[in-house]
Order: C-alpha cells, then structure tokens, then sequence
C-alpha cells in the first residue's frame, strides 16, 4: 500500500472540515455572498474565506479556479499574515507545477501559524512519506488522529496496511511507543490475522496485559491456528510472571486476577451463574440452575498421559451434583472426560490422548427439571501427573 492511500481515506473529510477555518462564515460565504461582506467587506478573513469557497467549489466542479481568486488571496495574505490557508493553497499549487521543496515549505508555514490545522497535517504527511521521511509522516499522521474526530478509529486501520511492510517496523515501534491509544487502534487488527503476527511483536509497546486491547485477539489468532505454546509465552511476558516449568494449571490458589485468559481463569458472571475469587486459595462459585453454561475454564497444555484433579469442597455437595468438571481437546465438539463436583472432590482421574496438544478445563452447570441454586466454595486445587505416563 502506497503512503498516500494510508490516510487518503480521511483526506476528504479533512479537507472538507479544515481548508476553511471558519466554517460558519464559509457557509455564508457560500449561501449568501453579501451578509457577510456586509459587516466587514474588507476584512481579510472574509476575503480568505469567500476565496476558499470559491477554490472549494471549482474543485468539486472539476474547473480550473479563476486567476483573480488567488491574487485576491494573495492580498489578503498581506493584510493577515497569520492565516495559514494562502499557504495550504500555495502548496497546492507548488504540488501540481512539481516544485515538492516549494509545497512542503508552504505547508510547513500553514501549520506553524495553525498547529490545529488538519489539512496541514495531511498534506505534510503526505509530503513526508513520499520523500521517505517515514518518522515525520508518522508524527503528522498522530496529530491527525489527535485533530479528527474518533481519528484514532479512523486513522488506526491504515497504518496497521502500513506495518505489513517490515521497512517501516522501527518508525512505527516508536510512534506506538509515544501514542499508546493510535497503538491500540492500529494493533488489534493485525493482532486479528496470523499472516501479521509477527508485525505486532514488533512493534507493539512494551505494556501491560491488562493495559494492551491486542492481546486477547492475539492469543485467540494463536490459539486458532494451532501455535499454543508461542501463545503461552506471549501470554506469560505480557503478564509479567514466570510460570513454573511443572505447572500444570495456573493460579491453583486463584489469586491472579491480572493475567488474562485464556491461560488464566475464564470467569463467569451470567444468567447462568457467577464465579469469583476468594481469599485464602477459594473460588466462589453460585450456578442459579434455571440454564446451562460454563461458569469457569482454562486453557492447558498438557502433555499425553495420566492426570489427577482433586479439590476441596466447602458448602452443599448434594447439590453440587448439578456442577460438572470436564476436559476438552481445543477444538473438540465433545469432552475426552467429566466428572461431577461432587464426586471431583475424591479425585479424577483423566487421560490426555496424543494428538490433543492443547486441552480446555471447564467448570459448568446443568439445570434441571426442579431449579435450583448451587452455593459452593472450592479450595485446595491441585492437578498432578501420575507415574507411568508414556
């Protein structure tokens, strides 16, 4: 993708918004030429504005605009040298006669006398890029995204076309290390296809899991194309924490509510039910029992062979019957194994088969004819490989 078609999708609203600065005098200008040259004929933001209506209006119109236009431009420039719109025109006209030096040194002025200007902005960016000044074409397209309206949105999309390509990697490293909310917007759509993975490691910010909208779809794009144990890196650096080589679950304590899922807890708070973290290693669970559903779930990565889960339970057991336990193979339509809660809390044992390189551990609830609500507290998790695996 070309630098121009980066940001020529916002270039005509930009335009439309910014080439005049006062809008509502343009409009007047447009609608009723005498009204406000009635008030002040004379003054030079009448006769600058009434001009950019008239450019305005040739360009839509596809017609070259009248000589008298830009002489009269010219003189009210004089009279208020401050306007930064004889500039953006000047630069215009140095872009089509092919003097590039002259159009950006006139757009350079535009913006030094309105720093506000979005037009400045985007031709300069413009000018910037095409020049290979890919540090200041990045600088003016952040001030575009600050001036626009939801400019990060908009703007966000086309520079993460513009990170498929690996040349402009370090610029972007380092603008996305100044503007974290351009960052997020630019990110989370690559972060989205497996195909430019490797663009969000590079440039992505150095923050937080929690702080970083990208993750969650990075991890799903990993976890989809079958690449977990990259995901479970990534997962781990973001978090900050040093899982142990032999873990088998993370947070057995549940006490790590900062790391996201899906290597950490998944838990629900629905119409389903609620699951929620006590202290003292316990996990609060409520399932209301009018609907099924999951109520918490992790993903593992389990190698083949035997494996022990046990637990102890605080409250009603009996109706702990209603809550399940069962281990999924990642991408599986059915589980390889459940257990209820109940019976849990004696110790399950499970087999991992070998093609299964990634497991879901899930806890759900199933309603019955009579509803009714489960109160339980689950303590002393731990998950143990036993002897004799192959």
């Amino acid at each position: 993708m070309t630098a121009r078609a980066i940001i020529a999708a916002t270039a005509a609203a930009l335009l439309a918004v910014q080439v005049v600065r006062n809008a509502d005098l343009a409009n007047a200008v447009a609608s009723r030429p005498p009204r406000p040259a009635a008030l002040w004929p004379g003054h030079p933001e009448n006769q600058i504005s009434s001009a950019m209506v008239t450019i305005a209006q040739a360009a839509h119109d596809g017609r070259p605009v009248p000589a008298p236009v830009f002489a009269k431009m010219a003189r009210a420039a004089a009279r208020d040298p401050l306007a930064p719109e004889p500039f953006l025109v000047r630069g215009v006209q140095a872009e089509i006669a092919g003097d590039g030096a002259a159009a950006q040194r006139a757009f350079e002025a535009a913006q030094w006398r309105d720093p506000r200007s979005q037009a400045a902005a985007y031709f300069l960016a413009d000018r910037y890029f095409r020049t290979g000044a890919r540090m200041r074409g990045l600088t003016e397209v952040a001030l575009l995204s600050r001036l626009s309206p939801n400019g990060d949105a908009k703007i966000g999309p086309y520079l993460a076309a513009y990170a498929k390509n690996t040349a402009n990697w370090p610029a972007l490293k380092a603008m996305f290390g100044e503007n974290l909310r351009l960052a997020k917007s630019a990110l989370v759509p690559l972060a989205s296809n497996i195909a430019t993975v490797p663009a969000v490691l590079a440039v992505a910010p150095p923050v937080k899991a929690t702080d970083a909208t990208w993750m969650a779809p990075l991890l799903d794009t990993l976890v989809n194309a079958g690449e977990y144990d990259k995901a479970r890196r990534i997962w781990a650096g973001a978090s900050r924490i040093s899982p142990q080589a032999t873990e088998l679950i993370h947070d057995t304590a549940f006490n790590d509510n900062v790391s996201p899922p899906p290597f950490n807890w998944a838990l629900t708070s629905s119409a389903v039910g609620m699951a929620e973290r006590q202290p003292e290693g316990r996990l609060h669970v409520v399932f209301y029992g009018q609907q099924d559903g999951f109520l918490a779930s992790q993903l593992l990565l389990l190698a083949p062979g035997s494996y022990r889960l046990s637990m102890r339970l605080l409250g009603d057991s009996v109706r702990a019957r209603s809550l399940n336990w069962s281990i999924w193979c990642d991408k599986a339509l059915a589980p390889i194994a459940s257990i209820s809660l109940d019976a849990s809390a004696r110790g399950w044992q499970f087999r991992v088969p070998v093609n299964c390189p990634a497991q879901w551990l899930k806890l759900s609830g199933a309603s019955g004819d009579i509803s009714q609500q489960v109160d339980i507290v689950i303590g002393a998790l731990r998950m143990e490989r036993l002897a004799g695996n192959a």
